[in-house]
């Protein structure tokens, strides 16, 4: 019984407790490879949201909290380019007046994000997370007596990095929470002009 217990129990119980060790030890690096990936593919996604917004923006004078209006704006609406022919600084071209001006009207979708592969409905959800919805906001606020427009889109990482190790996640929510940071990826604030900035930038 002792020969069993010493060459067939306890190698068993070592090859176990080795397996254990590793993954403990490889969790987290498992888990910051699959989380920079995620963040990768999200931050692009809240950068395109942005370049909507900003855009949206500049033909309405506010900014949507609505993805649908967003998504329309894009598909559907047509924002004005200027173009200009010639240089201003140029005195004898602007006293010839070979230097002017000219606004055209574009297609957004002919404008902005123009690359292969790009899909505007995608822009709806958070990746990774099995459907759940960007977080976007939008307010006019008061700053100095001046009504200013401001929007933030947000992927919280519970549902970014949704199906990953949840005890890594609740650790990385409560570590930025400790610093005063947003427990995800977010563009743009509601709270105050940031210049429409990501917090990963």
């Amino acid at each position: 019984m002792k020969k069993i217990l010493v060459f067939v129990v306890l190698p068993i119980i070592i090859v176990v407790l080795g397996v254990l060790i590793y993954r403990s030890i490889q969790e987290p690096v498992i888990f910051e490879k699959q989380r920079r990936v995620r963040e990768s593919v999200c931050i692009d996604r809240l950068k395109d949201i942005r370049t909507l917004q900003v855009a949206f923006k500049s033909k309405y004078n506010k900014f949507t909290a609505d993805m649908d209006s967003l998504i329309n704006f894009y598909k559907n609406e047509e924002i004005t380019i200027i173009r200009q022919i010639g240089s201003f600084d140029d005195s004898a071209a602007v006293a010839e007046k070979r230097v002017f001006r000219d606004s055209i009207r574009i297609a957004v979708r002919d404008t902005l994000l123009k690359r292969p592969g790009f899909v505007v409905d995608s822009l709806r959800y958070i990746p990774f997370s099995g459907g759940k919805p960007m977080v976007m906001q939008a307010v006019v606020a008061r700053v100095s007596g001046v009504d200013v427009p401001l929007f933030e889109a947000a992927a919280p990482f519970d549902y970014l990095l949704k199906g990953l190790e949840r005890q890594l996640i609740v650790n990385l929510n409560a570590e930025r929470e400790l610093m005063g940071r947003y427990p995800g990826l977010k563009v743009g604030s509601i709270d105050a002009p940031n210049n429409n900035a990501g917090n990963w930038e």
